[in-house]
């Protein structure tokens, strides 16, 4: 396959197929989520409807309540001639006052449509006292209402006002739909049941509830109901479905719960959602069914437009590829051929730079990447260079944290003893020697090291102050000499960690310097535990280029006492060793000479110059 094919191929299998999968994934997501989300919004939406419609229910029960409180009832039921106490007879003006305020309660309110008393005590030779007179309509006989369900229901509650909606019971409160509150009345000097308040108020409050109100936007198709625990619908604001059972429009089974519920299902046979909210303290649900379409519509609009924009993509990527892809493949295949001349050795090859355009650029970049190759070889001895002295850096880096370890360490082992004063001193001692270590410098004066070493023995020495003495014997006349930094330091470590392990008696340390054949050589010495031919052998860590001279050098050194070239004894004797090797050159570094329970000599042989000067092969070992 060309590389057109393969273009052509790439754009549809990493763009326009990608792009498709993420806005079907997208699409399927989003319309998975709108039932989520407008269940979320409808429970807020019922819930708000029902605290509106409690709201008229509280303030009914307040109503009455007045009524009790006041005696009203009670003076109508208590009255000489209790049927003749009709409000909205003119004569009743001529009343007592509280029967003037019981009216100016009642009669004015403008929620309440009809009302009625049942009395217990049938005093006047009627049992039904008429508050509100009402056409067509027939009130319950007081003997027929006694033997409800209801009536006793009225009586369990005790004064607590008990609500009917539309259609629940047709015998009491007639076919309107209307809500209608019973509530026992007591007598309040001896709490006596004297009877039975009927009041209905009209829908008006209910149908304004409802009105225009919509779920989301405007151009959804939703309907509110409200239906009670048994299924019947009680009062829909669109007059259709009142008194009928809600499971006969839909095939799901339904059960009316406390709290909010809201699924898909299909009612009347139309998919939709239905949400539901069971008011607190009535046995009634707010239902709302909103159709499918008319929620999807949007997601539905916005899969078109998407599989439109793909397909606009689709054409655009075909036409690319007839009329632009050529040209570009030509060029780069030309580009190719001559990168196969430079395979075969051939640096002296450049490509025609003609035109302005993105190709033209990549064939300069071609003829000038050919020239800074051609300038690359002549560079290849001073990259090499900066290789060695970035090797160099590296071991140095090991150096430091070797060493803080094993000082902080000391440290942390005067506090635990509570030594105070040792530990201030450790800790300018430890700052003396940070300030030198942690120098961008890689090259210090002999004399800064010495320093540098003096502060080291020092901490050594509040560690172990019995454990073994130093002396410094260096000629001032060297202290001028150029040195790399942590060379002495680690060495001298080495020494006290390894030579005067175990030992039962005092160790010494001399450290001594002196200059032959003009190198500058320093040397270490312990009178510590030494070592055998065995564990200098397994110290060995440098070897020379070719095997031959390896084994010979070998032979040398066993022949001259088991000295051994650029040994090491640890982390810090190796990294001493490396540094002076990539330094100064193969012929310079460390030189071990040990023997069981004699100690050990540790010789460092460096070119002696100054600091700054060039040092690169000043003298040789003799």
């Amino acid at each position: 396959m060309n590389l057109r094919y393969k273009l052509f191929a790439a754009f549809l299998g990493l763009i326009i197929i990608p792009l498709f999968i993420l806005g079907m994934i997208m699409f399927f997501v989003t319309y998975n989520s709108i039932e989520k989300k407008y269940s979320e919004q409808s429970e807020y939406s019922l819930k708000a409807i029902s605290y509106n419609i409690s709201n008229v229910f509280n303030e009914m029960d307040n109503l009455t309540d007045n009524g009790i409180a006041t005696s009203v009832f009670h003076m109508a039921l208590s009255a000489d001639d209790p049927t003749n106490q009709d409000l909205t007879d003119s004569e009743q003006l001529s009343l007592n006052a509280s029967q003037r305020n019981f009216r100016s309660l009642l009669f004015n309110h403008p929620s309440i449509s009809y009302a009625f008393l049942y009395n217990f005590n049938g005093k006047g030779g009627s049992e039904i006292v008429s508050l509100f007179s009402k056409d067509n309509f027939s009130t319950l006989p007081y003997d027929k209402f006694k033997e409800s369900e209801m009536y006793r229901d009225v009586l369990t509650m005790n004064g607590v006002p008990k609500w009917l909606a539309p259609h629940e019971y047709p015998e009491l409160t007639g076919t309107e739909p209307v809500f209608t509150q019973i509530r026992l009345v007591k007598e309040l000097s001896f709490f006596q049941n004297i009877g039975i308040l009927v009041v209905q108020i009209k829908n008006w409050e209910f149908e304004s509830i409802f009105r225009n109100l919509k779920v989301g936007d405007s151009t959804q198709k939703v309907s509110f109901m409200l239906v009670n625990d048994d299924g019947m619908i009680l009062f829909d604001p669109d007059k259709d479905l009142s008194g009928q059972h809600f499971q006969s429009f839909t095939n799901k089974e339904i059960t009316f719960k406390k709290g909010f519920q809201s699924f898909k299902t299909q009612f009347e046979g139309e998919k939709s959602i239905v949400s539901m909210y069971h008011l607190k303290d009535h046995p009634w649900s707010l239902v709302s069914v909103t159709s499918w379409d008319s929620l999807s519509r949007e997601v539905t609009i916005f899969a078109r437009w998407f599989v439109f924009v793909i397909f606009i993509c689709f054409l655009a990527a075909l036409i690319f590829n007839l009329f632009f892809m050529n040209r570009i493949t030509g060029e780069i295949a030309v580009i190719v051929r001559f990168m196969r001349r430079v395979e075969g050795g051939d640096l002296i090859s450049r490509m025609e730079e003609k035109g302005n355009d993105e190709l033209t650029l990549l064939a300069k970049g071609y003829n000038d990447l050919m020239d800074k190759i051609n300038n690359l070889f002549n560079r290849i001895q001073l990259e090499q260079r900066r290789k060695n002295q970035a090797e160099m850096r590296v071991l140095q880096a090991q150096i430091k944290p070797h060493f803080l370890f094993n000082t902080l360490e000391s440290i942390n082992v005067l506090a635990v003893q509570n030594e105070g004063r040792k530990v201030s001193e450790m800790v300018y001692r430890l700052a003396s020697i940070l300030r030198i270590t942690i120098q961008d410098r890689d090259e210090i004066t002999l004399e800064e090291e010495i320093k540098h070493l003096r502060d080291y023995l020092d901490i050594q020495k509040f560690r172990f102050e019995d454990l073994f003495d130093y002396e410094i014997d260096i000629p001032k006349e060297l202290h001028g000499c150029g040195i790399l930094k942590l060379t002495l330091q680690p060495l001298v470590e080495n020494s006290i960690q390894h030579g005067f392990e175990g030992i039962p008696y005092k160790g010494k340390l001399s450290i001594k310097g002196f200059e032959e054949r003009g190198n500058l050589i320093l040397r270490i010495e312990d009178n510590g535990i030494g070592m055998n031919s065995s564990q200098l052998s397994m110290f060995q860590y440098m070897v020379s280029e070719s095997a031959d001279n390896e084994d010979q050098g070998h032979k040398d050194e066993a022949k001259r006492g088991n000295r051994v070239h650029l040994e090491r004894r640890g982390l810090g004797v190796r990294s001493v060793a490396d540094r002076i090797r990539i330094e100064y050159g193969f012929r310079y570094g460390i030189f071990i000479c040990s023997s069981q329970d004699c100690g050990t000599i540790i010789q460092c042989v460096i070119p002696i110059y100054e600091q700054g000067e060039d040092h690169n092969a000043k003298s040789i070992i003799g």
